[in-house]
């Protein structure tokens, strides 16, 4: 099983017929991903033509050749003309909050959020409105969603791996590609980039639950970084609620005090949101911890073998 995406899920691209949105739709496509519409109001009408060739282990149903994805001017007007329940935003930052807006209001059960430089009121408010209507929201300032061999819906390189049993939820576009490849022997159910922004609408929490009641994910991988309370939350949340084996990485363990890092909520103050005391709070609710992400994926391999062992001896 995958969660929050399905490779029946039909998909639209807000911000298509842009250079970053013909782009990813591309490696969306290839990646067997049912794209099936973009939104773009003064391209209404038209279709863009992609050249797709298949990419990763959900593409054995592509077929390479040239493939003409429709332009509506709304997304409700590409929602009642596709049956599409989940979009992908790649609009400038300024425009970022209207698309979300737009799109629940649309009837989307799953919106992922790719902009960066959204300011904090705008998705703080876009987040509200999605959460007051019960949408999913993905991002923003991430890389997307993807179950390997099922759906792709965002930036992530479809090869990297394939499925397996392993969840991935991480606040790093990058770190999540490279656990991705790390693991990339035992397999991911679904790899979920949530974003580093101080304001996200999934959270660590919010995926750990999702990873708990999947049956087919028998352990996380768990990557945060410095700022903010987001792993010590999640670490309490795993302490009493979860009883698929966890294991984190926290990124920043050598940077300075007072210094941002790269994200906008990647700032620590005095001890609070470092990578030590996240550390400490996620060892203490029994979560196994590395200092780099080649350690994490060592521990969570070795775990995962221990754990898989036991339950075949046990059965």
């Amino acid at each position: 099983m995958s969660i929050f995406l399905t490779e029946s899920d039909k998909v639209l691209v807000q911000g298509m017929t842009g250079a970053e949105g013909r782009k990813h739709t591309r490696r969306m496509l290839s990646a067997g991903t049912k794209v099936v519409a973009g939104v773009n109001p003064r391209k209404a009408g038209t279709t863009v033509a992609f050249d797709v060739e298949p990419i990763g282990p959900g593409a054995q149903a592509v077929s390479p050749g040239t493939v003409e994805v429709p332009v509506y001017g709304t997304v409700e007007e590409a929602a009642r003309a596709t049956g599409a329940q989940v979009s992908v935003v790649f609009v400038p930052p300024a425009f970022a909050k209207d698309a979300v807006i737009e799109a629940v209001d649309a009837g989307m059960r799953l919106v992922v959020v790719i902009t960066e430089g959204i300011p904090v009121a705008d998705a703080t408010y876009a987040r509200a409105y999605a959460a007051g209507r019960g949408v999913q929201i993905i991002g923003p300032n991430c890389p997307g969603i993807i179950s390997p061999g099922r759906s792709n819906v965002g930036i992530t390189p479809p090869d990297i791996t394939g499925p397996g049993p392993i969840g991935l939820v991480s606040k790093s576009g990058t770190l999540t590609y490279q656990l991705m490849h790390e693991l990339r022997d035992l397999g991911f159910t679904t790899c979920i980039g949530i974003g580093g922004d101080p304001v996200v609408g999934t959270t660590h929490i919010d995926a750990l639950a999702a990873f708990e009641a999947d049956p087919d994910t028998r352990l996380v991988v768990m990557i945060g970084e410095i700022g903010g309370d987001a792993e010590e939350r999640a670490a309490a949340y795993i302490a009493e609620h979860m009883t698929t084996p966890v294991v984190a990485y926290v990124a920043g363990f050598t940077a300075p005090e007072g210094k941002t890092m790269g994200h906008a909520g990647a700032i620590v103050s005095g001890s609070a949101g470092t990578a030590a005391a996240k550390k400490t709070a996620l060892e203490a609710a029994g979560v196994r911890v590395g200092r780099t992400p080649t350690e994490t994926a060592e521990i969570a391999r070795d775990l995962y073998r221990r754990t898989s062992s036991v339950a075949a001896h046990g059965a």
